[in-house]
Order: structure tokens, then sequence, then C-alpha cells
């Protein structure tokens, strides 16, 4: 038997005398021709899946970050006091520079403290009730002279002074506790 010779095709444009096979080629060759071999194209799919897993774990880290710059919260400080609060007025008269340490808005009863405070200095805060409102200063090593002086509610409650090296006041109050009766 002898081979037969491939029949010409017709269909297309331009195909006259063109076998089937020279038009389609094998399919590993159609494959080449077009869009790379089999196993270029599992890799691209691969390469598209591995985007989208990288693109989508992109975007749950940039969210998880946005979400901790937009809350606006910081690690460190504390909710609005839970407790009802009493407005306290801190005061330190004087000349030079003092470390300054008073009570706050902490429930926990945490003081803050203020290094090398230029005198004279002022601070308004709510302190929770059954916290007691303390300020203490201590003066540098230059000395100097300073006063404290404690208000709350705009009732002035205690002063203090102190005077030299490393001079110490302290001025403190009482606030009831949040479920006593005022009088």
């Amino acid at each position: 038997m002898g081979t037969t010779a491939p029949e010409p095709t017709t269909d297309q444009p331009g195909s006259e005398g063109t076998t089937k096979e020279e038009l389609e080629g094998t399919p590993e060759e159609s494959l080449d021709s077009t869009n790379g071999s089999a196993a270029d194209l599992a890799d691209r799919r691969s390469s598209r899946a591995g985007l989208v897993v990288a693109g989508a774990a992109l975007a749950a880290c940039l969210g998880l970050v946005l979400y901790g710059v937009l809350d606006g919260r910081d690690g460190d400080t504390k909710a609005e006091p839970t407790v009802p609060t009493a407005p306290v007025t801190y005061e330190v008269t004087g000349e030079g520079t003092a470390d300054i340490t008073y009570q706050g808005r902490s429930e926990t009863g945490k003081a803050s403290v203020v290094k090398a405070a230029t005198l004279p200095w002022r601070q308004a805060v709510e302190v929770p009730l059954g916290q007691d409102p303390v300020v203490s200063i201590v003066l540098d090593s230059r000395g100097g002279q300073a006063r404290c002086a404690l208000t709350i509610r705009g009732q002035y409650v205690q002063s203090a002074s102190t005077a030299g090296r490393f001079g110490r006041a302290t001025c403190a109050g009482r606030l009831p506790r949040p479920d006593a009766p005022e009088n």
C-alpha cells in the first residue's frame, strides 16, 4: 500500500492547494504558535493565581494598617472614664523648672509626670470620683522657689510651698467615691 496525499482544501480563501494538516498543524504546534506550550500555559495560570493570592494578602495587610491608623487610639491610652469625674485644676507657680506629678483621668490611680516643666505651670483635668487628686513638685538642682495649689470644682482646697535645691511640695484633696452620696 502506498501513501496517499492529503486532499487539498479550498474552504478558506487563499488555501488553494494547502492541506488540512498544514493549516491546523499538530495540536502541540498550534499551542506553540499561539499561546505557547501546555507547560507555559499552566505556568501562566499558576502565576496569575499567585498574583491574586498576593494581592489579597496585600489588601488585608493594608486594611489592618489603615484600621490601626484611623482607629485613633493609642495602645497606652484608656477609653473615657466609665465612672463620674470632677474637674480639678493643678497650678504650680514660681521660678525655675520642676518635675511635676499629678493625678489625671486614670481610673487605676496612675499618675501623669511632666519632667523639667518651666514655671508657672497649670493643668485642668477630670479626675474620677474615688481617686484623690494630688500634685507633687520637685525643684531641680539649680533650686528656686515654687508653690502648688489645688482646686476641685472651682473651690480652693490646698496649697504648699518649697524653695532651694531639690525642694519638694505636695498638694492633695479628696473626691467622694462614685457610689457614696455627696454632702
